[in-house]
């Protein structure tokens, strides 16, 4: 009892032991050569439809023959043919291959998890800077755009936190080093149809303290020796915007932000031009090469005076 009893247990382990060293894994290249063949009818054909050598395929068929313990082709009188076993073979082959192929095809598709997160100012949104992003988003249909607009100080924030992969900053020249910069051209502006610069003391609509063209606002009117007053502050464009038109004060803007509700003051009126500032493209040395395509993309349209 005891003899039959190891007998059996020898058995098993040697059972194991030849299902284990049988259990191979199949070489794609040596799979699509078979297949290939077959399909062609010719180890010639084959060879040149895989841009290698005959010689080359015929010894993935023969390392694939050896390793399945069959022969898989055989040459008939005019075609190469699959035999029994090859023909067994073709069929999980060919499906091995497409799962192959499908599997890439879901790695590239996998890349639509790429996010770029772009802030620009407020003014920068719509117009051309929106078509520029959807001609973007077309090219590169793998890429999430996450667009933030708001005031440049914190679009600087979240950059330096790390919340912003790309920006669009207007900063006094030189404040920080960017990929790209172009001065940011600065216009005054009042309204259409209730103008207030002639108003004493001359009431002003500007950003929030600290915010843009503010302090040089304050600092030109003191330079022509008129009074001032602060007679609204928003931290919002359409805001400022508003609050010209509809009589409030003057301000301090991009030619862009003007509406057909601003009357456009200047030397005539004996203010000054402001030119202190730029508008500067922010990334990382490092950031992925989307972050860098998106930047060109920008890059065109500022210096084509597209913004």
């Amino acid at each position: 009892m005891l003899e039959v009893s190891l007998a059996i247990q020898s058995l098993n382990t040697h059972m194991s032991i030849s299902v284990k060293s049988n259990r191979a894994l199949f070489d794609l290249d040596l799979l699509r050569a078979v297949v290939v063949v077959a399909d062609c009818g010719s180890f010639t054909t084959a060879a040149a439809r895989l841009h290698s050598t005959q010689s080359t395929i015929s010894q993935k068929v023969r390392r694939l023959e050896d390793m399945v313990g069959h022969r898989l082709l055989v040459r008939g009188n005019r075609d190469v043919l699959p035999t029994d076993a090859g023909q067994t073979l073709l069929g999980y082959a060919r499906h091995m291959l497409a799962l192959n192929d499908q599997m890439l095809e879901a790695l590239a598709g996998a890349m639509v998890g790429v996010t770029v997160r772009l802030g620009v100012p407020e003014d920068f949104v719509g117009g051309r800077t929106t078509n520029a992003l959807s001609a973007f988003s077309r090219l590169h249909p793998q890429v999430k755009l996450e667009v933030t607009s708001g005031l440049c100080r914190d679009l600087s924030q979240a950059y330096d936190n790390g919340e912003l992969d790309l920006v669009l900053l207007k900063q006094r020249r030189n404040s920080r080093e960017g990929v790209a910069c172009w001065p940011e051209r600065l216009q005054w502006i009042d309204s259409a149809r209730m103008p207030a610069f002639e108003l004493d003391p001359i009431p002003l609509v500007t950003f929030p303290p600290r915010g843009l063209y503010r302090e040089d606002m304050i600092s030109a009117i003191e330079g022509m020796g008129r009074r001032w007053r602060i007679s609204f502050t928003s931290s919002s464009l359409s805001g400022i915007q508003a609050a010209v038109a509809d009589g409030m004060g003057i301000s301090l803007l991009p030619p862009r932000a003007a509406t057909g509700e601003h009357r456009v003051l200047g030397p005539a009126q004996g203010l000054p031009e402001v030119d202190s500032y730029e508008i500067v493209i922010v990334h990382k040395p490092t950031a992925d090469v989307m972050v860098k395509d998106l930047a060109g993309v920008m890059s065109q349209l500022l210096a084509g005076g597209g913004i």
